[in-house]
């Protein structure tokens, strides 16, 4: 595997590809995701990038909407079945 500029130059910036691959999505789910506003980026030079740690802080916020979206679900569906 390839190592991506963001592994070597440890500058926490990250292009389309590098946030794919740390993210283990495909491409295209960046482009859609940044296209529909649902990630954080910012243009450089005409190109997408983003940060690593407002990624992360992104990733963990994603990460508790669905939890917390999971448990109600869980709980709605235990209620009706009571």
């Amino acid at each position: 595997m390839q190592m991506t500029q963001y592994k070597r130059n440890g500058s926490g910036v990250m292009g389309i590809k590098d946030t794919a691959e740390y993210l283990e999505v495909h491409e295209s789910t960046i482009y859609r995701l940044v296209g529909n506003g649902q990630i954080p980026a910012f243009k450089l030079g005409g190109q997408w990038r983003f940060k690593k740690d407002v990624i992360d802080q992104w990733l963990a916020s994603e990460m508790q909407k669905n939890s917390s979206n999971h448990h109600y679900h869980k709980e709605r569906r235990e209620r009706r079945t009571a």
